[in-house]
């Protein structure tokens, strides 16, 4: 007897048992679907989900949000300290000031740069940590350590961590959702928001850049959505019956789980997407109809959409391929950030007035940031650009549980490490594990013989981030 239909039959339930063989197929329906039901977290939660704005490249502190007015007096001087702050043989070069004026913002005086016009709308509502740090100088190991705690492949990402921990709340919709820029994505690609040793289910969901971020959602013309119906069935009923046999390949229980949520989406997910119903004051505010800030202000504008629909773990790309195409700039910092910050300063402001205004704001984190930092020097002699920093940068949380207008922590006079209130990787991870409900400690999941944690055997509580 291999299956509930056999069983039926050889137990002469025939046609009168097909009432029961429909509730068997909708337990099994249910089964495959648990794994990302609603699961409550440790202890009451400051934040339902969370957005974590990734500026792909890293972004220099010392022309964001940690000015340095020594950098200003040594403009020029070749730089004489300790670190070896170059990566891949680069020289260190000359101390090179901010061309960026900062000024106090808000009620708090919060100092950011003139780069962000529209976010400093919001300073009082910003934790910038200044005080970060990683161990990593290299692209594709900052931005692994950052999404999944380490520098090696394979581990879960962070928002993997928080859809296993928490569930969803919509089963019509992805729980985890990743938008790259059109440039390309991070170095590493889906490494970044892969599920790692975890069931493939929690694994992040890519939407396209454009204006067709989900491909394929209605049905071919002539298919009925009976039809479509009876066909997944059958092919549900085939899979589970080879996943009786190979009940350790968790790709195939994630396969047949996400035909059932692509069937449930082309009616939800394509309302989502279509951004064509927004007012043209909210296109304006978003910078929809402007092709610098076009591509971005769309993210932002789903990323609301898919708040709203109760989506828990949202990623969005500022930056893609490699060097001036991010935020990585080697050659020309100071054009290359004013081209990202344009990008992405407005769309922003325009997220975070919509949350406050929904209502979403008490109970949505925000995360700013990217793989690590910037030096303080130049790389030669009359060309302004910045080195990798991994001794010490800039990140900014806000949003529930969040203490704003606050900067945390400080690095040196000229900016390149951290030495007051160390934030690494792993305490940031632990942070934002606790606003949204988990203990980062039992967070846990078994494999190779151990219990396995986002935050390896480190991480503390970024206790004066929270209100």
């Amino acid at each position: 007897m291999k299956t509930r239909r056999d069983f039926l039959w050889q137990t002469g339930g025939g046609f009168a048992g097909i009432a029961l063989l429909d509730l068997l197929q909708r337990d099994q329906a249910l089964a495959a679907d648990s794994i990302l039901a609603p699961k409550r977290p440790h202890f009451p939660a400051k934040a339902k989900r969370a957005v974590f704005l990734f500026m792909n490249g890293a972004p220099s502190q010392v022309d964001t949000f940690d000015p340095k007015p020594e950098l200003t007096r040594r403009n020029g001087e070749p730089y004489k300290g300790p670190l070896a702050v170059g990566s891949n043989g680069r020289p260190v070069g000359y101390l090179m000031q901010s061309p960026f004026a900062f000024a106090p913002r808000g009620k708090s005086g919060l100092p950011i740069s003139d780069l962000f016009p529209h976010t400093a709308k919001f300073a009082d509502d910003l934790c910038v940590i200044r005080s970060m740090y990683t161990d990593t100088a290299a692209h594709a190991s900052g931005c692994l350590q950052m999404n999944t705690g380490s520098i090696f492949l394979g581990k879960p990402s962070m928002g993997s961590w928080v859809t296993y921990g928490l569930g969803t709340d919509n089963q019509s919709l992805p729980a985890f959702v990743v938008m790259t820029d059109p440039r390309g994505g991070p170095i590493g690609s889906a490494s970044n928001w892969t599920a790692g040793y975890m069931p493939a289910a929690y694994q992040g969901t890519l939407f396209r850049s454009g204006k067709a971020p989900l491909l394929n959602l209605q049905p071919p013309a002539g298919v009925t959505d009976q039809t479509q119906r009876q066909s997944l069935d059958l092919l549900k009923q085939l899979n589970e019956q080879h996943l009786a046999e190979h009940a350790a390949e968790s790709e195939l229980s994630a396969r047949i789980a996400s035909y059932e949520l692509a069937y449930r989406m082309q009616m939800e997910a394509a309302a989502v997407v279509d951004l064509s119903r927004e007012s043209a004051a909210t296109r304006a505010r978003y910078g929809l109809d402007d092709p610098l800030t076009a591509d971005f202000g769309r993210k932002c504008l789903m990323t609301r959409r898919l708040l709203e629909k109760g989506v828990r773990f949202i990623q969005l790309y500022s930056g893609g391929g490699h060097i001036e195409d991010t935020w990585d700039g080697h050659n020309d910092c100071i054009n290359n950030h004013r081209l990202h910050a344009g990008e992405t300063d407005r769309p922003i402001a325009a997220l975070i007035e919509d949350l406050k205004a929904t209502g979403l704001w008490d109970e949505t984190l925000l995360l700013w940031g990217g793989e690590f930092g910037r030096t303080p020097t130049s790389e030669g002699v009359g060309k302004p650009g910045r080195d990798h920093d991994w001794h010490g940068f800039s990140m900014w949380l806000a949003g529930a549980g969040v203490k704003g207008g606050q900067a945390i922590g400080a690095t040196d006079e000229l900016g390149f490490a951290a030495v007051e209130d160390r934030v690494h990787v792993s305490d940031l991870h632990a942070t934002l594990l606790h606003l949204l409900g988990m203990d980062h400690t039992k967070l846990t999941y078994f494999y190779q013989g151990f219990n396995q944690r986002l935050t390896g055997v480190r991480g503390e509580i970024v206790g004066k981030a929270l209100v």
